[in-house]
């Protein structure tokens, strides 16, 4: 059904729709990532295959696992917990309803995502949205404005969605505020990067962006791209994110994933890599890391008392983990000492069932809420999720530092105040219209890594010193930061420095028979 809303300002009522998959192959980005693909499958196969163990059945540690496979290795990956996906976990309820850790948006921005799908067929899993971007508008509750970017090349498609929308901003903003992202424009991802050490509020001062469009726009952006605000968020992030919507065609296009994460895409993943002999070990989590007289990892112990043997150890568990496990040897080495300057950021993930279907939108939602990042009605926006009867919102808390430890009926109690604002004709706070049928809370007290000024400095490279030991994961060196694309592409990067090591000087096969036999 054609979309039934007018451009700019108003309200909103969008019929379900998804759209054909956008063609990235003429994406610079997509074509490296293609690359780095082909590279990996085209390694030398080794005399006897090395045993890869990873900790962690994260995004990042099944890219690394499957990519490891794709060069013809094993990996044995241990996760500690009875589900796949570490921070895209989900479970299902005694209703048989799943509930997420995340509302996770697949971009078109996100080349090592797209191409994972492309590999593992499954590209008709994501549910392309129509290319906008939509934020509500809190002086005109139950009204949204949007940025609809129209089918031609970038960045004129950006550029015109700016131009057309003219509730957010003002002309004299639109103009101060593209005056100030000329260096950016000119100089690319260079100098993104080098305005790591000031946050998005002070840039913008510094580049003469009026206070305004920070308000505007950046405060609901800079909560969705790492769920903090503008005052703390590194520069480099919303830089990173806006040049390369500015520069790809489809990269600020959204995707749905059409259902639960570790069934629709971490499944696939490990189906893929078990099939070349690698393994995955649910429950074995990891309780320490032991090491060899040398200061080279001898062998992973578990907190069941088991043991297990490889040639190469990656951790590809979160940054504050890894720093609780970091062996006291390893503690002293630069390398592992600048962990310290790294943290996981507290997120809050709400899913409510509503009673009634909610006028709604097919797409994400930016609702510009002191409270709330984004939200997306998952009834009309995910297939596995469909209801035509009843809605089921899932919304992003942040930032949540000051309410991760708040009872979860405070936390609705004050979500429900945000809808009614979001939905004046719908719903009340005191539940005299939409009624609440039942909710999850799913706090993450440690999610991806917080992004605030100076962090780049922190994060460190996926190879380390120890000549058998990786690391992966978001928080590691790579310019897509700390998202899902972040992760997956982490884990190519170390297989290709695994790759890379192994031709240069090639490790010795350790003892052949693992502390943890291959059936278990």
């Amino acid at each position: 059904p054609a979309r039934a809303a007018i451009r700019g300002r108003g309200k909103l009522n969008v019929l379900a729709k998804d759209f054909p998959t956008p063609v990235f192959d003429g994406s610079e980005t997509y074509q490296e990532a293609l690359s780095l693909s082909a590279k990996l499958r085209a390694a030398p196969r080794p005399a006897k295959p090395l045993k890869v163990v990873i900790a962690g059945a994260g995004l990042a540690g099944l890219s690394t696992a499957k990519y490891l496979s794709d060069a013809g290795h094993i990996p044995i990956v241990l996760e500690g917990r009875d589900v796949l996906g570490g921070k895209v976990a989900a479970w299902k309820d005694e209703d048989g309803d799943w509930y997420e850790t995340g509302l996770h948006i697949f971009f078109g921005a996100y080349p090592n995502i797209q191409n994972l799908f492309k590999e593992l067929n499954i590209q008709d899993r994501l549910q392309w949205k129509e290319h906008s971007m939509i934020f509500a508008m809190p002086d005109s509750p139950g009204e949204f404005s949007r940025f609809d970017f129209p089918d031609i090349p970038a960045p004129w498609n950006g550029i015109i969605a700016i131009l057309r929308n003219n509730q957010m901003l003002t002309w004299p903003e639109k103009i101060q505020f593209a005056i100030g992202l000329l260096p950016a424009i000119i100089f690319g991802q260079k100098y993104c990067e080098e305005q790591d050490n000031l946050t998005v509020t002070e840039w913008m001062r510094k580049q003469g962006v009026p206070d305004r469009v920070n308000d505007e726009v950046f405060i609901a952006m800079a909560k969705a791209l790492n769920f903090i605000d503008p005052d703390d968020l590194s520069m480099t992030v919303v830089l990173t994110a806006l040049n390369r919507f500015l520069q790809e065609r489809h990269g600020s296009k959204m995707a749905f994933l059409d259902g639960a994460p570790p069934e629709r895409l971490c499944q696939p993943m490990v189906d893929y890599f078990t099939a070349k002999g690698g393994q995955v070990i649910m429950n074995a989590r990891l309780k320490d890391i032991v090491l060899n007289d040398n200061g080279t990892v001898k062998h992973y112990a578990l907190t069941n008392g088991q043991t297990v043997e490889g040639d190469i150890y990656i951790s590809a568990m979160p940054v504050d983990i890894m720093k609780l496990l970091t062996p006291e040897p390893w503690k002293k080495m630069a390398y592992f000492n600048q962990l310290n300057g790294l943290e996981g950021v507290p997120v809050i993930n709400i899913h409510i069932w509503f009673d009634r279907k909610l006028t709604t939108v097919d797409h994400l939602l930016f609702s510009r809420s002191p409270l709330l990042s984004v939200y997306a009605d998952m009834s009309t926006t995910c297939k596995e999720y469909h209801d035509d009867k009843m809605s089921m919102l899932e919304l992003v808390f942040a930032p949540a530092k000051d309410w991760i430890g708040r009872p979860d009926e405070e936390i609705i109690d004050a979500t429900m105040k945000e809808l009614e604002r979001l939905f004046p004709n719908e719903v009340k706070a005191d539940q005299s219209l939409a009624k609440i049928r039942k909710y999850k809370v799913i706090k993450t007290p440690r999610s991806v890594y917080i992004s605030t000024a100076g962090r780049e400095a922190f994060r460190p490279t996926q190879r380390s010193p120890i000549k058998n030991f990786y690391l992966a994961g978001d928080y590691t060196k790579q310019k897509y930061l700390a998202s899902m694309e972040g992760a997956v592409f982490s884990g190519k990067l170390v297989a290709e420095a695994i790759i890379d090591d192994l031709a240069a000087a090639p490790v010795a096969v350790a003892a052949e028979k693992s502390a943890v036999p291959a059936s278990v």
